[in-house]
């Protein structure tokens, strides 16, 4: 499915694995506060809190951890108050790309994301200067084990997504943003807890990279997926398997 970099980790991730694993608590802990705090503290009554917990225990994160997090957000302590905010921009090739960020220092996050497109070939754009090219959808994902092709598809349409793919690296159902709860719902009565449940953008065409464009676009997506203050990446990159290959080797 194009865009299909919506549902998953940047690939070519740079840094020891503990240190990644680090940044991914801090986002996934970011996310777990800011849900919590703005709506109630019950996950079976707050569908941003029940997706944030639900990709943190995908991502192995102590269920003590998870805890404290909540109990923060409802004790009316000294927390940094994060705000949501989207940068847009252009990486190599002529790349569109969005960022979905949680920052408690607007100033900061924005020179560290300007920064980072400068420093790898892209240029950070104004707000809604490449949000045309992508739409709002939701995204959730399932490990491949979880059933088969066949009767995840037929799940999701019933459910009524607006469309669900299969590969050997899990199964992608789409559906749009209003009905993003209620399919997952009903998926998770009949397949379990997805490992992902979120609203997403997917790019409404894509553009070829190769050579250098490539590697140079990696590493700008790489750059962004390591501050903390991003939560997600979205591009609307198609870059053809041996390329890929070459780049991960």
């Amino acid at each position: 499915m194009a865009g299909h970099s919506q549902f998953k980790n940047i690939m070519h991730r740079k840094g020891a694995q503990d240190a990644r694993r680090a940044r991914l608590f801090t986002r996934l802990g970011r996310e777990i506060l800011v849900a919590a705090k703005s709506g109630l503290a019950d996950p079976g009554a707050n569908p941003r809190l029940k997706a944030a917990i639900q990709a943190a225990r995908v991502a192995n994160m102590p269920r003590d951890n998870i805890e404290r997090i909540i109990k923060r957000a409802g004790g009316g302590g000294d927390d940094a108050a994060f705000e949501e905010v989207r940068y847009e921009g252009y990486g190599p090739g002529g790349v569109a790309i969005m960022v979905e960020a949680l920052t408690d220092n607007r100033n900061r996050t924005a020179a560290e994301i300007r920064s980072s497109f400068t420093k790898h070939g892209g240029a950070l754009g104004e707000t809604n200067s490449v949000a045309f090219g992508f739409e709002r959808i939701g995204g959730i994902q399932y490990p491949a084990a979880a059933a088969g092709a066949d009767a995840m598809f037929e799940a999701a349409l019933d459910a009524g997504a607006k469309d669900a793919e299969s590969s050997a690296d899990g199964h992608a159902i789409v559906t749009a943003p209003d009905d993003l709860r209620r399919v997952a719902d009903a998926l998770e009565a009949r397949f379990g807890a997805p490992e992902a449940a979120r609203l997403a953008w997917r790019p409404r065409t894509t553009v070829a990279v190769d050579g250098d464009a490539a590697a140079s676009l990696f590493k700008l997506l790489g750059a962004l997926d390591d501050n903390d203050d991003v939560q997600a990446v979205s591009a609307n990159y198609d870059v053809a398997e041996d390329v890929m290959a070459r780049l991960a080797g």
